[in-house]
């Protein structure tokens, strides 16, 4: 239950009290005290009573009456041309210099003769709130709280010395030095506490409104006043007496001539309690008594607002986000050089004419399943042989079939003749030379795999014309690589489904022989030397079978470019298997037959005993064999293959992929050269980040469905959010559902951004395919995906369903605390993208991510602030809050929105609650009221951390392994 010193101790805070010898800033002078003007007495304690303030000690002070300890001043009448409390403030001229006339008397004829001597003896009456010297100000306190708890009427008057000098008041001059403030609060008339502040400044503005900022504030509470201690249960002594730091009073523009001015008292508890404006003072009244040469000594200077500087943590901002935007320009410079540098180049496509491909015992060894990872010695010494001691040699124009069943090791063998990443130990030399029999350093080499993995949504021109601008040197014109894909297009037979899309499971485009000649074309547009397929007949008819197979031969048979053909073929018809010119058979990783095709393995074998039986199939026999071989002809190891070339340098197959992660392509004379060779690509950065964002924008255009799903779920939850929210009142319970509003949109756009785990997941296929072929490297595939990912799927549908959400629910209506706002969510969004990124990245398994990212997003609202006061957290779990992005983001949120002025106005057990929003704000949820900034710069520190992240996954993760 709430009682008003409940209340009390819900609004002001508890600290040390203070004692001064001399009361309302008086100063020791011997065994009395110098007190200010409008005081006096041994102690300074007795307000003065009528009169006039050039009176000074002369003025009759007002003594206690019935008992009570402190004077009351609301009997005392103020002469003509005096008002406010203690009768300070001058209201006109004449009665300023009447006043010091009869201090200091009438000035002489002779005195007036002079223009200088008149100005210094006229006194005005400066009724604005701009002080020249010294001004009085009084004002009425009308705070619905403090009337809840102390209904009786209450005035602040200030004394606000800037030069003492330039002022006529008598005690002035002793008491303030420049740059002073002395205040004293009323309650019906008795003071209650006195406040004073130095080195202050002011600012003054074209319009008549004026500011005061003032250090070293101190309070002194005035023992058994009202406020202290009069009503014990209702003392606010500590709270007065803790009052310290900066002081603020800001004065608007009189409104019209003789109208009472608003004005603010602040000072940071007093904000915390009251609001942005602190203490609100109405119906004040200026008036100064200063001498008119003093003004217009003043008067020519321009008046100007002080520019505002700028808070360290903006500054900082500031700089990062300048040296980004910075660092993004120089480098898109620098791309924007380099490609126009390699388009001036003029290189045409190269060719090396008949590369002839060798190689000499190839091996390959995988890890024993059953062996530790701890265990020491080699991890291979007693591992799986998978190959061993495999030679083989092909010339230009020949196809050469490798067979085997499964488990033979063709595609190892095949993997390994292309260069492939391997999990386990390779050894053997493989080699080139082209035509002139020279040893050939950088081969082209075309894979073709035995699975089709193509873009869904591009059609087979796209497809091929993408190959083309990544694969093909920067300098080949436009125009060449169309016509290039156009010859690939006929040599392939797909001319007449180039204009039709790929298509997908879900959704059908062309066929499964049609994909796989699109796979080969994918390969044949980069114009490569050597052509390896692994299986690509797999899956395929007959006739689609043969298709392919006639391809290959017009490939391999090409006049201009005789190409090496290489193909594992699973279990070929005869027809197919007719269209080889050399056979390379394998049982159980060991060579059983290399040598022409056609008939000859039938003849060798049948040499051995093992003849093929009449109108069998050779192929077939040939399977037979190897399914069950003799152990004499595997120990024979025999090889007919023939011009072997020991001259040729050959390339050392690196041991393990630890050793050689540029195991994608063997064509480099030495291991160190051949891992240069993995990170080199036929085009240029910023080539590269041009025709993926190309595709990107095609897959986004004829692909909807996630776009019109986020905008139009964005919208809905939008209004539903808006709607359950609507016109929040300023209550404290309407304060709660503000935050709950601001942790529902914050909580939405953490489960929304799973989406771009699919988005990963579903592209990795198609990225691990096109890294091994080195179509592009892997920061231009992130780079497109973040770009066409983030902006059209999180931060459109982040500025929807917010900006919707904010003005239904009523949030601070002002542009820049909406942009502040629309900046936290939009940093949160890109944030937890960039998270689940990483996660796809890391784990291959969807699943597995998409469960981790939920949990994520449970452990970031259990620890946010909402559900659980950061304080209350026990401390072996506390520190789990720093790692929560949320929680940032919810903390900005709400700083921002109590940052706009948000005040409480309710009512606890009939007692008037009319406090600042910041106050509830730390005490509901433990969020720091000067923690926007600071969260906005760890948001982009969690972005900038979780970038590096992916970038690092993608490199070491996401890469093809076999």
């Amino acid at each position: 239950m709430w009682s008003p010193s409940l209340a009390l101790a819900f609004i002001f805070f508890a600290a040390r009290a203070a004692a001064q010898s001399c009361d309302n800033g008086g100063t020791q002078n011997g065994t009395a005290c110098a007190c200010p003007p409008g005081f006096g007495g041994a102690d300074c304690a007795q307000p003065a009573c009528g009169g006039n303030l050039f009176q000074g000690a002369q003025r009759t002070l007002q003594q206690p009456a019935g008992g009570k300890t402190y004077a009351n001043i609301t009997a005392c009448a103020c002469q003509d041309g005096w008002a406010g409390e203690g009768c300070n403030v001058c209201t006109a001229a004449s009665a300023c210099q009447t006043a010091y006339n009869n201090v200091f008397g009438a000035p002489s004829t002779s005195d007036l003769a002079g223009n200088d001597a008149a100005n210094n003896a006229t006194m005005v009456c400066n009724t604005e709130p701009r002080v020249y010297a010294a001004g009085e100000l009084s004002c009425d306190v009308n705070n619905p709280t403090l009337a809840g708890l102390y209904p009786g009427p209450a005035a602040l008057t200030i004394l606000r010395t800037l030069d003492p000098r330039l002022t006529p008041a008598p005690g002035v001059s002793g008491f303030g030095s420049n740059g002073t403030v002395l205040a004293q609060l009323w309650y019906e008339g008795e003071e209650q506490f006195w406040c004073s502040a130095d080195t202050c400044s002011q600012t003054f503005h074209d319009d008549g409104s004026n500011g005061w900022s003032c250090s070293n504030l101190h309070c002194t509470c005035r023992p058994n006043a009202t406020f202290c201690g009069g009503v014990p249960e209702k003392a606010l002594t500590d709270t007065i007496n803790s009052l310290a730091g900066t002081l603020d009073i800001d004065c608007a523009a009189p409104a019209s001539a003789g109208a009472g001015v608003t004005c603010q008292f602040k000072q940071d508890q007093l904000v915390l309690f009251f609001g942005s404006s602190g203490i609100a003072l109405e119906n004040c009244r200026f008036g100064e008594c200063v001498r008119q040469e003093v003004i217009d000594g003043n008067g020519d200077a321009v008046s100007e607002a002080p520019k505002k500087e700028l808070s360290g943590g903006v500054i900082a901002g500031l700089a990062v986000v300048g040296a980004l935007v910075l660092a993004a320009l120089l480098l898109l410079g620098l791309g924007c050089f380099r490609q126009r540098k390699a388009r001036k180049t003029g290189a045409i496509i190269d060719r090396h004419g008949g590369v002839t491909m060798e190689w000499n015992s190839v091996g390959y060894v995988v890890r024993n399943p059953h062996r530790s990872q701890f265990a020491r010695g080699d991890a291979f010494a007693d591992g799986h042989v998978i190959l061993d001691g495999l030679h083989g040699r092909v010339a230009p124009g020949e196809m050469l079939a490798i067979l085997g069943p499964s488990g033979a090791g063709k595609s190892t063998l095949i993997d390994i003749l292309a260069g492939k990443r391997k999990a386990g130990r390779a050894s053997g030399v493989v080699s080139f030379t082209n035509r002139e029999g020279e040893p050939l350093r950088k081969p082209r080499i075309g894979f073709v795999d035995q699975s089709d993995v193509l873009p869904a949504s591009l059609t087979v021109r796209e497809a091929l014309r993408f190959a083309a601008d990544l694969r093909l040197p920067e300098s080949v014109p436009g125009s060449e690589k169309s016509a290039l894909v156009f010859g690939v297009l006929t040599q392939l037979g797909l001319a007449d489904v180039a204009d039709s899309r790929i298509g997908s499971p879900e959704r059908r485009g062309i066929s499964g022989g049609e994909q796989r000649r699109l796979s080969i074309g994918l390969a044949l547009v980069a114009r490569p030397d050597v052509l390896i397929l692994d299986e690509p007949t797999s899956g395929l008819d007959a006739v689609s079978s043969y298709k392919v197979a006639s391809v290959l031969r017009a490939v391999a048979s090409d006049e201009h470019n005789p190409t090496v053909v290489i193909a594992s073929i699973h279990q070929p018809s005869s027809r197919l298997f007719r269209a080889f010119d050399r056979v390379l058979l394998l049982a159980h990783g060991h060579e059983l037959y290399h040598g022409p095709g056609g008939v000859a393995p039938a003849t060798y074998f049948a040499e051995r005993g093992m003849p093929c039986p009449e109108g069998y199939n050779v192929a077939d026999h040939l399977l037979d064999i190897a399914a069950d071989p003799p152990t004499s002809l595997i120990s024979s190891n025999t090889s007919i293959s023939s011009g072997q070339n020991e001259k040729v340098p050959a390339v050392l197959v690196h041991k393990t992929p630890e050793d050689a992660p540029g195991l994608e392509n063997p064509a480099a004379a030495t291991g160190k050269a051949q891992k240069g060779r993995g990170a080199e690509h036929a085009t240029t950065f910023l080539t590269q980040i041009e025709v993926l964002s190309g595709r990107e924008w095609k897959n986004l255009r004829r692909d909807k469905t996630l776009f019109i799903a986020h905008v139009a779920i964005a919208a809905v939850l939008g209004v539903f959010c808006g709607g359950l929210y609507y016109k929040t009142d300023i209550t404290i319970a309407g304060f709660q559902s503000r935050v709950g509003c601001l942790f529902f949109l914050g909580a939405l756009i953490a489960f929304s951004s799973l989406s771009s785990l699919y988005y990963v997941v579903d592209g990795r296929p198609l990225f691990l395919r096109e890294r091994a072929g080195k179509y592009y490297s892997p920061t231009a595939w992130l780079l497109s995906r973040v770009l066409f990912d983030v902006i059209p799927l999180r931060i459109l549908p982040t500025i929807i369903v917010s900006t919707i959400t904010y003005w239904m629910a009523g949030l601070a209506h002002d542009a820049a605390h909406f942009f502040k706002f629309l900046l936290v969510l939009v940093l949160y969004s890109i944030c937890m993208t960039l998270f689940n990124f990483l996660l796809a990245c890391i784990f291959s398994n969807g699943g597995v991510a998409i469960l981790l990212s939920a949990l994520t997003c449970l452990y970031q609202m259990t620890f946010a602030g909402f559900f659980v006061h950061l304080n209350d957290i026990p401390p072996v779990l506390r520190w789990l809050q720093w790692l929560d992005t949320l929680k940032y983001t919810l903390e900005a949120l709400s700083v921002n929105e109590v940052g706009s002025g948000l005040m409480i106005v309710d009512s606890l057990q009939g007692v008037p609650v009319n406090v600042s929003a910041q106050l509830i704000m730390n005490l509901l949820f433990g969020f720091g009221s000067n923690n926007y900034y600071r969260d906005i710069l760890i948001t982009v520190g969690f972005i900038i951390a979780f970038a590096l992240g992916v970038i690092a996954a993608v490199f070491l993760r996401v890469r093809e392994q076999r």
